[in-house]
């Protein structure tokens, strides 16, 4: 079961940047996080009443699942879509890599939790493996005071995701269900975002073009409904620093996509970090890989 929720995540969350890119246009992108999550979490919400797996959270506990909403649900898709205004989407998936270092190190700083060696090691081969794959990209970069600002948006969305990381672990440990949980803090996360672009004046549109309303529905249901509800389930299962490396695997899965339908050509530097990340994920999952 974790392996499969493993690869769901991967293949899911390793396609959304493209769909996040789709939702720039006419409407703002605070009010496509709003779209996002109140669709989002009412399809969750109505799934689970209608199978008879909800599970109410107890009042003592809701403002953790705020806090978990904040950082998974509103701060860090607000950085996000603000990025790609700015730099590339696949730069920004790159970006989002860094949640293993992340996690790791606020694993440290929070719980004085040390990473065995194997997950350290692993990590750093797959950054370094990224860090290839992508190095014409992000050198063909230029430093303008705009990509600054995209490459700043989501570095600090990727923080916010860690955050949250460390808050859904620690939500699961009180016995909190993951998908009641992630019900209402969508909901709770695309209010949030709704009162801040309220305040700030953001007109509320809508798109009705296909590209618009179908990367809408794939970023709603299986980008949200059913990628957190697989992510989370792994960050219970391994923790939230072994869970985090399938940031890693996001590009790659992006970059074999854009091999197959586009027409892609390696290069050798490319390949090399194709294959680093492959072996920075079995460096960190390979003594599990039986278990699993």
């Amino acid at each position: 079961m974790t392996a499969f929720c493993y690869a769901a995540t991967v293949l899911i969350w390793g396609t959304t940047w493209i769909a996040i890119k789709n939702q720039l246009g006419i409407v703002a992108p605070d009010v496509s996080i709003v779209y996002r999550f109140v669709l989002a979490g009412l399809v969750l919400l109505a799934v689970l009443r209608l199978t008879g797996r909800f599970k109410p959270v107890p009042l003592r506990q809701q403002p953790f699942v705020v806090l978990q909403a904040l950082c998974l649900f509103s701060c860090n898709f607000a950085c996000f879509y603000a990025a790609t205004r700015y730099v590339a989407s696949g730069v920004v998936s790159v970006v989002f890599s860094a949640a293993t270092i992340f996690n790791i190190a606020n694993a440290f700083l929070f719980h004085r939790r040390r990473p065995a060696p194997r997950i350290l090691a692993g990590a750093v081969i797959g950054l370094a493996g990224i860090v290839c794959l992508f190095w014409e990209t992000i050198t063909g970069t230029s430093l303008s005071g705009e990509t600054a600002l995209g490459l700043s948006l989501a570095l600090l969305g990727t923080w916010f995701f860690s955050a949250g990381n460390l808050v859904s672990a620690r939500n699961q440990r009180h016995g909190l269900a993951v998908a009641s949980v992630n019900a209402y803090g969508m909901l709770y996360g695309a209010g949030l975002v709704a009162t801040f672009a309220v305040l700030r004046g953001v007109p509320f549109r809508f798109d009705p073009s296909p590209a618009y309303v179908g990367s809408l529905l794939y970023l709603a249901l299986p980008g949200s409904v059913i990628g957190f509800t697989t992510y989370l389930t792994v960050v219970h299962r391994l923790g939230p620093e072994k869970a985090s490396y399938m940031t890693v695997l996001f590009p790659a899965v992006a970059l074999t996509l854009s091999i197959v339908f586009e027409g892609y050509r390696l290069t050798p530097l490319a390949a090399i970090g194709f294959a680093a990340v492959l072996v920075g994920n079995l460096v960190v999952f390979a003594p599990r890989i039986a278990s699993a």
